[in-house]
């Protein structure tokens, strides 16, 4: 975060707001990620024929194909195709692939020198370290250390500082080592199975100059980057810029049919003809590589990572990765959200361990993703499987002890909040004493060093009465001719903790003619969700669709006020439910202010809402939650703002930081506050009379770093 963070970030929100500019002007953004999911999905399923296809495409053209069991069968057969050809330089232009496999080192142990073509890629290499990002590899690279790097391994006759001198200073360099080059490598974004074609996609064009130059052409790709047709590579076309950089169209779309039928340039002789017949001395080798593709095509929670395209969306639009980096949130190859199911398949689950919990499910990266990969899902999925790898011998204690359908090997803090449920319900049972306790020193000393909670950070406080309890106490106050039956979800933090919102839903709902109930209901299994402990979640899941059913069977809405968990009954309720179930939930689930604006729009009346009052300053900034925003509901708020006479002004940070848990982690409390800074600094820049936030992480987050004291939209406007 210190030595990497401002670069990340600046470079990483430039290309999501980018994105967020480039998709708005493209009308069929929506239909042509569902085109590109749907190719995909066609394409790794039919995996073994496309590639049996593609080999016998390309051997008729007189092209090589080799199916590379794994990296170090790859590795074998490149070195013996420039061992071959006498090679003593390879050019690459940049391929992750490459680096999964590292062809580099392989090749470099047979002393040959190996050139990175790309400028990010040469960078590194000239510097001795890994890529951080997907699509610009050096992105953590300032300018300034750059230039440090270069005139200190260079020593050239003039110091090197602006952004120019440093391009064609690279430039220069590597033409001169590009014409002297024995073998050209690439990778491919994509290859038709019909033609053998290769879509490559570069910034720099240095991949025409990889392929073409050399008369050997050597690409490596893995077996998912095949899809049956040249007219499939339509969408992705589309797609791939935008998605990476927030481009339009990439700057160089290349598509090569190997062997390419350009004549060969002998550098040797530039005052030459060009002879035409040298384009037949081509030679041409596709290595196509398993390593773990197929056993990840197998595996239901898995097979997803092979229709991801590469494009670094997952990483640009995370704010833990906007702050820290690939370096950090990354593998032993690659980056980002989607990198925990590529480390899982391909380098094993230990790698993928290393930092799998930077991902916090917030969903952001979901809408970024252009062939709509549930990428929050396969980092749950692979998070269980890591806490299921650790047995310890007290196992059976554990499993009896605790409160979950979880094993005992689950690491200790996981086990902590994935069971908020039964601290939220201790915690009320017992305050004011459980808040005093939980609070004084020693308390926050052992809850630090056993269970890793940051004793930096506020604890809840748990309200004597819950709103259940309230709500059941309190005479009925039903309107005669309801417009709406409705259920409010009592979740964990409303029903224990932020009762006031709770009851502030109530009085809102009620005044816009809806019959409202709420009655005990379990948790959603968010909180074990997180934790990847999806045994437990899935039997919270149960439990609310059998709270659920008798209300739904009475055509009972469910409003719901915590978006985490309306994304629970709305996404992650089709994994943990039979179908049926959970399409009944989910269809009927809305978030407060959505059914708020739903009500006024069908004729309810918003003058019995608390708008600004006479002469008082109407101004609010809002935040609304990741997943809300993710759901397409933020919009809801602000209408329903906007109606009752407030000016509003929203936020444009992907997440607080907070991220439920996440922030109460010792080892992440820095990061998540470094990310709530940002935020805001965003909402007092507005200087509004109250700021809002509509998560209970949001609120906890803003009103431990802020000046200001938050409180959620439906509070402002219920009323008084």
């Amino acid at each position: 975060m210190a030595a990497e963070g401002d670069a990340v970030q600046a470079n990483t929100e430039g290309f999501n707001q980018g994105r967020y500019e480039s998709v708005s002007r493209l009308a069929e953004y929506e239909e042509l990620k569902t085109e590109a999911r749907a190719i995909k999905e066609d394409a790794i399923e039919r995996l073994p024929e496309l590639v049996e296809e593609l080999r016998e495409t390309v051997e008729a053209r007189g092209g090589h194909v080799y199916l590379a069991e794994d990296a170090a069968d790859a590795n074998r057969y490149v070195e013996e195709v420039v061992a071959d050809r006498d090679a003593e330089r390879v050019i690459k232009s940049k391929s992750m692939t490459s680096e999964e496999i590292e062809v580099n080192d392989a090749l470099e142990a047979r002393d040959v020198d190996v050139v990175e073509t790309d400028l990010g890629e040469w960078v590194l290499q000239v510097a001795d370290e890994a890529p951080s990002h997907l699509v610009a590899p050096a992105i953590h690279k300032s300018r300034e250390g750059i230039a440090e790097l270069f005139n200190e391994v260079f020593e050239p006759e003039e110091p090197l500082s602006s952004a120019q001198e440093l391009t064609m200073f690279a430039r220069d360099r590597l033409g001169e080592l590009i014409a002297d080059a024995d073998v050209g490598m690439t990778g491919a974004n994509f290859i038709t199975a019909d033609s053998g074609t290769m879509m490559l996609v570069t910034s720099e064009g240095n991949a025409r100059k990889t392929a073409v130059v050399p008369d050997t052409h050597v690409a490596v790709a893995g077996v998912e980057k095949i899809v049956p047709s040249v007219e499939d590579l339509d969408p992705f076309v589309e797609l791939i810029g935008r998605s990476g950089t927030g481009q339009d169209i990439t700057s160089y779309v290349s598509m090569l049919t190997p062997p390419v039928e350009s004549p060969v340039v002998d550098f040797d002789r530039p005052d030459e003809p060009i002879d035409p017949d040298s384009a037949d001395d081509r030679e041409f080798h596709l290595v196509l590589i398993d390593n773990g593709r197929m056993a990840m095509r197998d595996d239901p929670e898995l097979k997803e990572t092979l229709y991801c395209i590469r494009c670094s969306a997952c990483a640009n639009t995370c704010a833990n990765f906007q702050h820290v980096g690939g370096h950090a949130f990354g593998g032993e190859t690659y980056t980002g959200g989607i990198a925990t199911g590529w480390e899982a398949g391909v380098h094993g689950q230990d790698s993928a361990a290393e930092f799998n919990d930077l991902c916090t499910g917030c969903s952001r990266c979901v809408d970024a993703c252009p062939v709509k990969i549930d990428i929050p899902w396969i980092n749950v999925a692979v998070r269980d499987r890591i806490n299921r790898g650790k047995d310890g011998e007290l196992d059976w204690l554990v499993e009896g002890l605790t409160p979950d359908e979880d094993p005992g090997g689950v690491d200790i803090q996981k086990r902590l909040f994935g069971n908020f449920e039964t601290l939220a319900k201790l915690g009320s049972a017992t305050a004011p004493l459980s808040n005093w306790m939980a609070d004084i020193g020693p308390s926050r000393a052992i809850m630090e060093r056993v269970f890793g909670v940051d004793s930096r950070r506020d604890l809840p406080e748990f309200q004597r009465e819950t709103l259940v309890d309230w709500f059941e106490k309190r005479p009925d106050r039903s309107p005669a001719d309801p417009t709406r039956q409705v259920v409010l979800y009592p979740d964990l933090y409303t029903n224990h903790v932020l009762v006031d919102r709770g009851k502030a839903a109530i009085r809102t709902l009620e005044a816009l003619g809806a019959d409202v109930r709420v009655p005990p209901m379990p948790s959603s299994g968010r909180a074990p969700l997180s934790q990847g402990m999806i045994a437990t979640a899935r039997s919270k899941a149960q439990a609310v669709a059998d709270a659920a059913a008798p209300h739904l069977l009475e055509d009972r809405d469910i409003v719901v006020i915590e978006p985490s968990d309306l994304a629970m009954f709305q996404g992650e309720y089709e994994r943990l439910l039979p179908e049926k179930t959970a399409t009944a939930i989910g269809e009927n689930s809305y978030e407060i202010l959505e059914y708020v604006f739903g009500l006024l729009e069908n004729g309810a009346d918003d003058g019995v809402l608390s708008g600004p009052a006479g002469d008082t300053d109407a101004s609010v900034a809002y935040h609304s939650h990741c997943q809300q925003r993710t759901l397409g509901l933020e919009a809801h708020t602000v209408a329903v703002l906007d109606r009752l006479g407030y000016r509003v002004t929203t936020s444009d940070a992907e997440c607080c930081g907070m991220a439920g848990s996440f922030g109460y982690k010792r080892e992440y409390y820095d990061l998540a506050v470094d990310i709530g800074d940002d935020l805001c600094r965003q909402l007092e820049a507005a200087d509004a009379s109250q700021v809002l936030t509509s998560g209970t992480s949001c609120t906890e987050q803003v009103g431990s770093l802020g000046d200001d004291d938050p409180i959620h939209p439906i509070e402002l406007i219920a009323p008084r």
